[in-house]
């Protein structure tokens, strides 16, 4: 052990350079750790809001160690003539050893800058549904919906996806901008149902439990033609008639939040049924098998 302690000490004076740059790259990796750790304790206390919070302790982060990478480089390679020219050195060496990381930390900055999604959004990403619940470098986090479960409700499960997927998969945003989607629940009614009674009460029943979203739909139609080329004719409920082999298929075509579908369509469809239930001359129908046999003769 004494062997191995004087060895040290011997290198640290043989090497007073090597010395003073480990020392300065630690206090200066210590410095900027407390600026950021005091930084988030303030935030922390002024803003009471979690998402905030949350979106400051990122930000504060990735400057945090940007600061660090670039003030540690310089202190260990001062004989290049400029920051330039070692920032240049070293992402032509990380593109061609780090593919899918180089990839994922641009697929980062463009989710920053450009805002495909942001923490909160619920979103599909190739095969991956869920709710974005955080965003690093090189992947975002989601809570996974869907899968098993109906009704795009969580299943429970944490999903980890590589950044550079907003370059090779689709993705589609289900609260960006315009934060409704359109949803359909199918009723059918027998051939010998009075279905255009049915229909009548399927509009009544809709019109009852959406007046509220389209109202806040027709506001965000405006905000999001700021943006995109939207444009809806009617956002009011409305039932088609359709004939199936069973019946005669009414479908109520209604506006619904992301995180609400399986409540209102749950609450529509127990009006439904209470309804229904009231009038003998219509009744649900089902897939059905009929015999007829001919009389022996």
């Amino acid at each position: 052990m004494q062997n191995i302690t004087g060895r040290i000490q011997q290198f640290i004076e043989n090497s007073p350079g090597f010395t003073y740059q480990v020392i300065l790259s630690v206090v200066v990796i210590i410095a900027i750790w407390l600026i950021r750790f005091i930084a988030i304790r303030i935030i922390n206390r002024k803003l009471p809001e979690t998402k905030i919070q949350y979106k400051w302790r990122k930000n504060l982060t990735y400057i945090s160690v940007f600061l660090g990478f670039l003030i540690v480089g310089r202190i260990w390679f001062e004989g290049l003539q400029s920051v330039a020219t070692f920032l240049g050195l070293l992402s032509a060496g990380l593109a061609i050893a780090l593919k899918d990381p180089v990839s994922d930390f641009a697929a980062w900055l463009f989710i920053l800058w450009r805002k495909p999604f942001d923490v909160g959004d619920r979103i599909q990403i190739g095969d991956v549904k869920g709710d974005v619940i955080d965003q690093r470098l090189f992947k975002f986090t989601v809570l996974e919906i869907g899968n098993w479960v109906h009704a795009d409700q969580s299943t429970g499960r944490v999903v980890h996806v590589p950044n550079h997927y907003a370059f090779s998969k689709s993705l589609a945003n289900y609260t960006s901008n315009f934060k409704f989607l359109w949803n359909e629940i199918e009723v059918l009614v027998t051939f010998e149902s009075n279905w255009e009674k049915a229909k009548e009460l399927l509009q009544q029943i809709s019109d009852k439990h959406l007046e509220d979203s389209v109202e806040r739909a027709e506001q965000q139609v405006q905000q999001a033609k700021k943006s995109y080329l939207i444009y809806y004719r009617y956002l009011t409920p409305i039932v088609y008639t359709d004939v199936r082999d069973s019946g005669v298929c009414l479908t109520i075509r209604h506006l619904s939040d992301p995180r609400q579908r399986r409540g209102l369509s749950q609450a529509i469809w127990e009006d439904v049924l209470r309804s229904f239930n009231e009038h003998d001359d219509i009744e649900l129908a089902y897939p059905t098998m009929r015999i007829y046999k001919e009389p022996n003769q």
